[in-house]
């Protein structure tokens, strides 16, 4: 009995100091910057059936980082009121592409990339639905690393964009901010934060 409450309390301890972990990355994660694009008002966003496009080409690396971040899409989509098709499917509503791109941002500004972008670029961001906006990702006086990701949603009917946005964050290299599967669903949670969110407005999400 002392073997089981012994070994109960380990497991306890165990789950406490790793929930103690996440809060505690969770906590230094940086804020994101979100700009969305939309015609909501003459035209409002409504959900329905949505594939997402996968990488045509890419190595193994990215396509495995590229899946941490199309997950983490795919949960907010569901969560704001999208049902997913199977994969490769061609009967969907809508289609999501989604784009990463990762940089490092040294002391004097300059950005070379930190891995291959995946998912290919979304397109003139804005153009698809009339609008457009400057984003200045500029770095800060100390290399960091900066993680870009960007969603298109378009009708398949006519492959216009009905709604798009990107999210960034800029955080040292080796902190929580740069690992894939932190940065990607605070990425996607700010995102999506209150779709659709209002368009051609940058804000910054805790």
């Amino acid at each position: 009995m002392q073997k089981r409450c012994g070994s109960r309390l380990l497991n306890i301890a165990a789950l406490t100091l790793a929930s103690l972990a996440l809060t505690a990355c969770a906590a230094s994660m940086p804020a994101a910057n979100v700009t969305r694009f939309h015609n909501a008002p003459i035209t409002p966003v409504t959900t329905g059936t949505i594939s997402i496009t996968s990488p045509a080409e890419s190595s193994e690396g990215t396509v495995l980082e590229y899946g941490t971040y199309a997950a983490a899409v795919r949960r907010e989509l569901q969560r704001v009121g999208y049902t997913e098709t199977a994969s490769g499917a061609t009967s969907s509503e809508y289609v999501a592409r989604i784009s990463v791109q990762q940089s490092r941002i040294s002391a004097d500004g300059g950005r070379s990339p930190v891995s291959v972008g995946v998912g290919g670029s979304t397109g003139s961001y804005g153009s698809g639905i009339g609008l457009g906006i400057g984003i200045d990702l500029s770095g800060k006086p100390k290399d960091r690393i900066g993680t870009e990701l960007s969603v298109r949603i378009s009708r398949r009917a006519d492959n216009q964009a009905v709604w798009e946005g990107r999210s960034w964050i800029e955080a040292k290299d080796g902190s929580p901010g740069s690992q894939p599967a932190l940065a990607a669903s605070k990425l996607a949670e700010a995102l999506f934060k209150d779709f659709p969110g209002e368009s051609g407005t940058t804000i910054t999400v805790p």
